[in-house]
């Protein structure tokens, strides 16, 4: 499980493999303390650790993704170089910061529109109908690995507004129209919409 506060920025320092993906991402973890079979989440996608070191004075970890996950989410476009945010998994005691988060992505979003919006950043964002089932005006959404809230939310499209310090430790400041991202709709939103699925089916039986 993880917050959506991201903690470092990665560098995919190469990808190797044309179904299922190795990929070495250099960051500023101590390698030391990272388990092979960690789980850490790379722009909201969880992926399980398989080798760790450190060379050149710079600290990586290796991941495996399957030919499903490249699909499924950008990190099938990920090159050396590709910048993408981490976050580890959450320990009993941590500070729940943003929401819970299971690091499990359920789709893609296209970045619509970039604007300043005081001293933030305002993005409009598009994703399926689908995905949109499951967001609301003021609830929380996970968007490469960062946990947002909602601003406005239509049929096909929601608004999203990035604070200063969050374009400074993530990849946001980054983004740009027409650039797609990870997706994971809010865990709680979820259960809701089965249980209302789960009553609709009863009342039809009934």
């Amino acid at each position: 499980m993880f917050t959506g506060i991201i903690t470092d920025v990665g560098e995919v320092l190469s990808a190797q493999g044309r179904g299922d993906v190795r990929l070495r991402i250099g960051c500023a973890y101590d390698a030391g303390t990272i388990d092979a079979g960690a789980s850490i989440a790379c722009a909201g996608v969880c992926l399980t650790v398989v080798g760790r070191g450190k060379e050149g004075g710079r600290n990586w970890f290796d991941v495996e993704a399957s030919r499903e996950t490249c699909r499924a989410t950008t990190l099938g476009r990920w090159r050396p170089g590709t910048r993408v945010n981490l976050e580890r998994a959450l320990k009993v005691g941590d500070e729940l910061g943003g929401h819970i988060v299971s690091g499990h992505v359920d789709g893609l979003a296209r970045i619509l529109s970039r604007a300043e919006d005081g001293d933030s950043v305002r993005l409009e964002l598009e994703a399926g109908g689908e995905l949109m089932a499951f967001m609301a005006a003021k609830g929380s959404i996970t968007l490469d690995g960062t946990s947002f809230t909602l601003n406005e939310v239509s049929d096909r499209r929601f608004t999203i507004n990035i604070i200063p310090h969050t374009l400074q430790v993530t990849t946001w400041n980054e983004r740009k129209p027409g650039d797609e991202v990870n997706v994971e709709i809010d865990m709680l939103a979820r259960y809701v919409a089965r249980l209302r699925e789960v009553a609709g089916e009863r009342d039809a039986a009934s």
